[in-house]
């Protein structure tokens, strides 16, 4: 496969929530979401990385900091000193204006796990599997709108057998296609996969997993105030009849 290198107009980067089996199924949070953001090349260079940087310099002494959402919402680690009222409620704040006015285009495939697998029983396909092949349709729609031939793709390091089932999967639609994408347009696409671990701190997949949750609580309780996902809703890939948005079933 051709190697894009810095070449692509557009980046994506994968977030996910929640866990893919179908054996012991959380109660509380059944359910699995994959969240994608997809960054002009240019803006993510010059406006979400600097910002990012930014954040992280107004509340510590250096930019290593991983902002990773479930460690914001506990108060641990980097972010104990989220404990203290006034500092949370500060730092959410600018945290909140950079996820409003960044750069970005969000798509969101979420399977919920348990009425997956009370439909489909022994049938049911991999959560994973099935929200890769909803995200790989949506952008699909997302890139051919564009006219783009090449689109990187930026993944978290999960471990190595999980890496490997999401690499097989990704490249097996991207070669077959799927029931709604013939493989045609697939092929059409320059689309490598990349593994990149925490401690890189990569922007990109920081700011996938920031919307990630929100999203996900939104898809559990939409009844329940959500600001964070009230923010990155207006995020969401809406162009012309192309929904960035699919929840299954």
């Amino acid at each position: 496969m051709k190697n894009v290198g810095g070449t692509s107009e557009y980046i994506a980067f994968f977030d996910e929530c929640g866990d893919h089996t179908l054996e012991l199924i959380d109660q509380d949070f059944p359910l699995f979401l994959l969240a994608t953001v997809v960054l002009k090349r240019t803006d993510y260079v010059e406006q979400v990385i600097p910002a990012l940087a930014r954040l992280k310099l107004t509340y510590w002494v250096h930019e290593g900091v991983n902002l990773h959402s479930r460690d914001i919402r506990k108060a641990r680690g980097p972010f104990g000193f989220l404990q203290v009222p006034d500092k949370r409620s500060a730092f959410m704040q600018d945290l909140s204006d950079l996820m409003r006015d960044l750069p970005y285009t969000l798509f969101i495939s979420a399977v919920r796990k348990d009425q997956h697998k009370d439909r489909y029983g022994a049938d049911a396909v991999n959560p994973y599997d099935l929200a890769l092949e909803f995200t790989l349709e949506q952008l699909i729609h997302f890139v051919e709108g564009y006219g783009l031939t090449e689109l990187p793709v930026v993944a978290e390091v999960r471990g190595k057998r999980e890496d490997q089932m999401l690499e097989r999967c990704f490249y097996r639609i991207m070669t077959e296609g799927t029931d709604l994408v013939r493989s045609a347009r697939f092929k059409n696409l320059q689309c490598p996969l990349v593994f990149r671990r925490k401690f890189d701190n990569i922007a990109g997949i920081q700011l996938a997993d920031l919307c990630a949750h929100p999203c996900a609580r939104h898809v559990l309780r939409p009844e329940h105030s959500n600001r964070a996902f009230e923010i990155v809703r207006n995020k969401i890939c809406q162009k012309e009849g192309v929904s960035g948005w699919k929840v299954s079933p």
